[in-house]
């Protein structure tokens, strides 16, 4: 039995304190509505959560003024993508003639980017961030959301925090959604991830790359001293994979990007091995009265392309610049709800729509061991290298994506660089 013991209310409360509640708490901060951030763990020190932070978001924090701060923090900088095929790694996409001030992908521990983002929130009058508050459910009145129930995990005492505005940043495994009753539309996918980590030497090659080949595929994202490695399997095959154990598994690895060989023993157990379960999918409708789900509460994405943060941070911009005014106003009508959901309904599809287009004519024929090595490169691959013009087209995709959202005038700052 949870013990009652706190009874508050705020304008806003964002469950979830992730890329896309962090940047919707700062920015309705600033404008003037009290914003309560509800975050389930103590600290943001998880591994394996997405890593890059691409220009359109670097393009934000510039409006926000927190540039130049964020480029003190430690990264890793890439302004190609590139893939490694068997005659050796080549270029896809050139961010390098991106519009705007930033042509690179900044690679950064999620946790760096999250902590920046707090301190700029404890730093507006309005904003309160609760840590080791996790949700338990929805209050509803009259048929209408009014806030949340919540259970503190050091404690575990429990409290009502109620709001006009209840805001679900909580995932793609949502609570705030599943109690609403909101239902997502499911689009398969081919595989599923193991993330793990392998050291990183001088000489290696830089930023990102990928390798793809007949049943085997992997992503590096260059950290410094190691790569984050994510390892795709086949759908549903996890356990399936884990009992041919650890040696098994490091052949496989050596097979595929045969650089590595030398320091795949560096994984002792396949308990270093983290399964992350690719879901894509969409809700039909983002919100109910006094409820709204952005993010990958409201569309998960697959790990295609890495612009899962990004798009989540997009959706809590619009957001925040389209629901301020009602906010400040006390009351947030569903016309307002649907209003961002209209939004940020066309880029999210469009990008969905390309995600699910490389599951289905490359991973899902790499990981069914349809594609057969040693038949040249793919036609789009030699496509782009023989015409380099054309490799702007992905990076402008990934870098800055369909519908780019700026800060608003009310949540700006002097702009700074680094």
């Amino acid at each position: 039995m949870i013990t009652m013991t706190d009874l508050g209310a705020t304008g806003c409360v964002v469950i979830g304190g992730g890329p896309a509640g962090m940047v919707l708490g700062l920015l309705l901060a600033r404008a003037g509505v009290p914003v309560t951030v509800l975050e389930k763990h103590g600290d943001f020190l998880r591994d394996f959560r997405g890593d890059t932070v691409h220009p359109s978001t670097l393009t934000l924090l510039d409006e926000l003024g927190l540039g130049e701060e964020f480029a003190k923090v430690p990264q890793r900088r890439v302004d190609r993508l590139r893939v490694q095929l068997a005659d050796g790694i080549v270029p896809i996409g050139d961010l390098r003639h991106l519009p705007g001030g930033h042509q690179h992908i900044a690679l950064v521990p999620q946790w760096d980017f999250l902590d920046l983002l707090a301190a700029a929130g404890k730093r507006e009058p309005g904003f309160e961030l609760r840590m080791n508050t996790e949700v338990t459910g929805l209050i509803r009145e009259n048929g209408k959301v009014v806030g949340v129930r919540y259970r503190d995990r050091e404690t575990g005492t429990g409290g009502e925090l109620r709001a006009g505005l209840t805001v679900a940043c909580d995932g793609r495994n949502s609570i705030a959604r599943a109690a609403a009753g909101l239902r997502t539309r499911e689009f398969g996918v081919p595989m599923d991830v193991w993330w793990f980590r392998l050291p990183r030497r001088d000489g290696d090659p830089a930023g990102g790359i990928g390798r793809f080949t007949a049943g085997h595929a992997a992503v590096l994202i260059d950290r410094g001293e190691y790569f984050q490695t994510a390892y795709l399997i086949r759908k549903g095959s996890d356990a399936q994979v884990r009992a041919e154990g650890v040696q098994a598994f490091r052949e496989r690895i050596s097979a595929l990007i045969p650089w590595l060989a030398d320091r795949v023993h560096t994984v002792e157990s396949l308990e270093e091995v983290k399964l992350l379960d690719v879901r894509l999918n969409r809700l039909r409708r983002w919100h109910t009265d006094g409820l709204l789900c952005i993010g990958d509460a409201a569309h998960a994405m697959s790990p295609v392309f890495g612009v899962g943060i990004n798009l989540a941070v997009q959706d809590a911009v619009a957001a925040a610049r389209l629901l301020a005014t009602p906010l400040r106003r006390g009351r947030v009508r569903p016309a307002d709800l649907a209003r961002v959901q209209r939004r940020r309904w066309l880029p999210t599809a469009m990008i969905q729509g390309l995600q699910r287009f490389v599951h289905k004519r490359l991973l899902g024929r790499v990981l069914g061991g349809q594609a057969k090595p040693g038949t040249g490169v793919p036609k789009p691959i030699a496509l782009l290298q023989r015409f380099p013009v054309l490799q702007r087209i992905p990076a402008y995709v990934v870098g800055i994506g369909p519908l780019p959202e700026h800060a608003p005038t009310f949540a700006r700052r002097p702009t700074t660089h680094g």
